[in-house]
């Protein structure tokens, strides 16, 4: 008889699978962009619905045809930027040189960060490669809650002077989805997935349930073998613990739809849990992570296709139907 065989149950990639430290995510890479600009946004998480695109690709079964389009609805009010952050690039990590805030911040900021009684300046002379603009949301503007997510977004270019009096252009200001992304372009998604407590290794890492004799010694939902009891156990075997509420990124999603106005989105009744959406919002091709009401991030694409040519997605059909069931 040959010998049974199969690969490891549960992937290494995310070990070890530990609580997220705090409900929105940290982007920690940036694209290279050579257009001076901010590179990434955020939004709410509203929910999903379906829409119609025509596919204006060419030699496709279904050219100048309508497509289903599954699509994740994304409340993005604008953004306030409050802070400029200066780095330089080390062969540890990277230094803060310099930060200077803006004298009129907004009045829930307080609930989120200790303001600072003299706002520090910028200093006449400045150094460093790499820029970073501080800012707050505001869900207080669609009736969300008061406490504002605090957090930096990389600035692009090539030359340090220009990316700095861009940032210093942009402190006090508030900026909307509109003016960085356009729709037909790919970017990445981050967020903090919706979490499940503590699950067994069942449903943690999709185990097979006990079978034959072992089932009958009241032992259906363990692993087979937790390795050589001689040593110590090792941290690649499938065991229960903590599942979901983690950081998880979404590369090279397509931006279906950029809009303005709420009503040609929101459905009869309005989102399950959410409610109807009030401000800007982003149209996302399939599901990203995390939870409705939670903040996910999205940045221009790392790494898209080498062909991939920016198209503007044709929607023919946005359903309005009610979520709220029968």
């Amino acid at each position: 008889m040959g010998r049974i065989h199969s690969p490891r149950r549960g992937s290494m990639q995310f070990s070890p699978r530990s609580r997220a430290a705090r409900p929105y995510a940290r982007v920690r890479t940036w694209p290279i962009s050579k257009e001076v600009k901010l590179l990434g946004f955020a939004g709410y998480k509203a929910g999903m619905t379906h829409t119609f695109v025509l596919d204006i690709r060419k030699d496709t079964p279904t050219t100048n045809q309508e497509v289903f389009t599954p699509v994740t609805v994304l409340e993005c009010p604008p953004l306030s930027v409050f802070a400029v952050r200066v780095y330089e690039k080390t062969p540890y990590g990277l230094n803060l040189n310099a930060e200077f805030w803006t004298d009129k911040v907004s009045k829930f900021l307080p609930r989120a960060t200790d303001i600072p009684k003299k706002s520090p300046s910028a200093p006449e002379k400045l150094t460093g490669n790499h820029i970073t603009v501080l800012v707050h949301t505001k869900p207080f503007d669609i009736d969300l809650k008061k406490t504002p997510e605090i957090f930096e977004i990389a600035v692009g270019g090539e030359k340090f002077e220009d990316k700095l009096n861009y940032a210093k252009s942009l402190l006090g200001k508030e900026i909307h989805v509109s003016d960085l992304f356009k729709e037909g372009e790919l970017v990445d998604v981050t967020a903090v997935s919706k979490g499940k407590g503590t699950q067994g290794p069942i449903k943690r890492f999709h185990v097979k349930l006990q079978k034959r004799k072992h089932s009958r010694s009241l032992i259906h939902r363990h692993v087979g073998s937790i390795g050589d009891r001689a040593a110590y156990v090792r941290f690649t075997v499938p065991m229960s613990g903590q599942m979901g509420y983690q950081t998880r990124t979404d590369f090279n999603k397509l931006i279906v739809k950029i809009g303005k106005l709420g009503e040609q989105i929101t459905p009869s009744g309005g989102f399950l849990n959410y409610g109807a959406v009030q401000n800007d919002f982003v149209l996302i091709k399939g599901s990203v992570p995390g939870a409705v009401k939670r903040l996910v991030r999205f940045k221009l694409a790392v790494r898209p296709p080498s062909q991939f040519k920016i198209q503007r997605p044709n929607v023919t059909y946005v359903s309005l139907a009610s979520k709220q069931g029968k």
